[in-house]
């Protein structure tokens, strides 16, 4: 329902049919709907999740290099795994901060006496499209002595052997062959 349509419901019934008082009423409805976009596109930019011009804004106040010709999800990982990745490292940090660059899941486990950290990822094919990013905020967490392996999962020639025709057109070459992007 429009607002133009909300304002004339606030009036008495007698002015429905008033053409002036329904032109007056589209011409501040219209104002309105604007108003109403405004806002709400406003109150997204305080969330870096569905911030887009004040993306900038929160690189900035982090030190993270401004990236306009990014993508804007890899640009939110980068902000929201900043954010997160305060404090005393641990490897729930560590999955934290990896889960923001990546919606599939995510297993990290830590071999102390190794001096590593290895971080699975057990849903997406191949490597992700901001592995660099997530390197990078590792690497800024991490300490200095521990080293971190990237575990990245594949199709198997079992996986491939099982799935229909329609399957594997649906299925990039990248995919099958252990590309990324």
């Amino acid at each position: 329902m429009s607002k133009a349509e909300v304002w004339m419901g606030y009036l008495p019934s007698f002015y429905h049919g008033i053409r002036d008082m329904k032109a007056i009423a589209n011409a501040e409805g219209a104002e309105l709907d604007k108003l109403d976009e405004s806002l709400v596109d406003l109150i997204d930019q305080y969330y870096p999740e569905t911030a887009t011009w004040a993306l900038s804004r929160y690189e900035q106040d982090l030190s993270i290099p401004v990236s306009p010709s990014k993508p804007l999800e890899q640009r939110r990982s980068v902000v929201i795994s900043k954010m997160r990745g305060s404090g005393k490292v641990s490897a729930s940090m560590l999955k934290n901060v990896a889960q923001a660059y990546e919606r599939g899941s995510i297993e990290v486990s830590v071999q102390p006496a190794e001096y590593k950290v290895t971080i699975h990822f057990r849903d997406t094919l191949g490597i992700p499209p901001n592995l660099s990013d997530l390197q990078s905020a590792i690497e800024a967490i991490k300490p200095a002595h521990m080293a971190v392996d990237y575990a990245l999962r594949y199709l198997t020639i079992a996986e491939v052997e099982g799935m229909t025709v329609e399957q594997l057109s649906a299925t990039t070459q990248d995919r099958l062959l252990g590309g990324g992007a």
